[in-house]
């Protein structure tokens, strides 16, 4: 069965989706009765570097470490906000370039669709070298390298697997409460509870619930900014703007289905940690595109 680009796009996600949960689960050490084996405040590098592995030891253990040291100052909140925080900045910092590329994708997406939809169905030598040449030329005028696009990606997701774990063996974070809640329980147990007459994990839902409409404000926001792009460039040369296509909403569909589900079985501290993450990634969504109208500002001022 041959695959549709947008079938391609839906397996590409849920397989990265999957496989990141996969690969954390499987890398998160656990003692013979399958309990979480904790980073603590005196557990060191050489520690984990020998009884472990060399990702938990460069990756996972930094994380903790800091974690479980912030906390008694800050709250394990502000603790795993801070961290989020500072991973995310520095991670920009790196990034920069690839994640303004990342983020101009995004945004050329219906330019892009609208040059699959021309050429679609059409499978000779011909039809394939100038669909090629357009989408070449697309990235020139947006300056974008897709390679570097892809690139972003592989960097982040160690980083992502890495604070997953951090956030899941931080003894601070195990031991430690936000808002009254145990951050070791999860949003199904309080859902529960609530058909049992327990009126205890309503935090939990709460919580549970601002994770998935933080996700969706982070998903919802390219969008938002692809569709104003749409617009201006349309009043431009006074036309009607062009559509993204179904297959990124479909996309997003599934992603949010995924993560709400996993959502509801992932500790609380780790709804926490998604619902933060989320916001950060707004913030940098928001500067991202600040950087990248200036430039095109400076551009158009040249010409």
């Amino acid at each position: 069965m041959k695959l549709t680009p947008r079938k391609k796009k839906i397996l590409a996600v849920l397989t990265v989706l999957v496989l990141a949960v996969v690969l954390t689960g499987c890398s998160i050490p656990k003692d013979s009765e399958g309990n979480i084996i904790l980073i603590k405040s005196t557990t060191t590098f050489s520690d984990v570097m020998s009884d472990e592995n060399w990702f938990s030891a460069i990756f996972v253990w930094p994380l903790a470490w800091i974690i479980n040291n912030i906390a008694p100052v800050v709250g394990v909140g502000g603790a795993i906000a801070l961290v989020t925080i500072v991973v995310n900045g520095l991670l920009a910092a790196v990034t920069l370039k690839s994640t303004i590329g990342q983020q101009q994708m995004q945004l050329v997406q219906p330019e892009m669709e609208k040059i699959n939809r021309k050429y679609e169905g059409r499978d000779d030598e011909t039809s394939k070298m100038r669909q090629a040449n357009e989408m070449q030329a697309l990235y020139k005028k947006y300056d974008i390298n897709p390679v570097g696009t892809l690139l972003i990606t592989f960097i982040q997701l160690p980083i992502i697997f890495a604070m997953y774990m951090a956030v899941e063996r931080a003894e601070a974070v195990a031991n430690g409460t936000f808002a009254g809640m145990d951050l070791q329980k999860t949003p199904w147990t309080a859902i529960q509870g609530l058909f049992k007459g327990d009126m205890g994990g309503i935090a939990y839902i709460v919580l549970f619930v601002v994770m998935v409409l933080c996700q969706l404000l982070s998903m919802f926001i390219p969008q938002i900014l692809q569709k104003k792009k749409a617009e201006a460039e349309a009043a431009k040369h006074h036309r009607k703007p062009e559509k993204a296509g179904n297959s990124q909403k479909v996309m997003q569909i599934y992603m949010i289905v995924m993560i709400g589900v996993f959502g509801l079985m992932w500790p609380a501290a780790m709804a926490l940690y998604w619902a933060i993450n989320s916001m950060v990634n707004v913030v940098k969504t928001l500067i991202v595109q600040k950087i990248i109208d200036n430039r095109q500002a400076k551009r158009e001022g040249t010409h």
